[in-house]
């Protein structure tokens, strides 16, 4: 693994305790132990979205690494794959979280930019580095 790879790695490493509350945090939720929030159901499946697709997209973020290493791409791609697969993680899960931000709410507000903007950066990265590896 090269030494960019391995920093990376670290990086995002570093963001699982982040996801490890987001957890806990949904199983008060879950569990009743949060009703001062009076979430609703349309906002409970949106933040459990969030959190599912943070883990997800983490573990991709991860594997993205050491298959950069081995992609035929120019350095600047190589990066944009390096920082885009973790950025659209933070993105696409936190897109989840701030569209069902608001009292009462039951559809997407004006947030939800943010969760496709996530969406079309993990395409680019992965279509990006899928390319580079034939």
């Amino acid at each position: 693994m090269t030494a960019s790879a391995r920093l990376m790695c670290g990086l995002i490493l570093i963001t699982v305790p982040t996801i490890e509350f987001g957890g806990y945090f949904l199983l008060k939720v879950i569990s009743g132990k949060m009703s001062r929030l009076s979430l609703t159901p349309f906002q409970q499946g949106m933040f459990r979205a969030g959190h599912a697709h943070a883990g997800v997209l983490l573990l991709l973020s991860l594997i993205c690494q050491p298959l950069a290493d081995e992609a035929s791409l120019g350095a600047g791609l190589i990066w944009l794959v390096r920082i885009g697969v973790p950025v659209s993680t933070l993105l696409i899960s936190g897109g989840f979280f701030a569209a069902a931000a608001g009292k009462a709410r039951t559809a997407p507000n004006q947030w939800i930019g943010i969760l496709y903007t996530g969406v079309l950066l993990l395409a680019i990265c992965v279509l990006t580095l899928g390319i580079g590896l034939l």
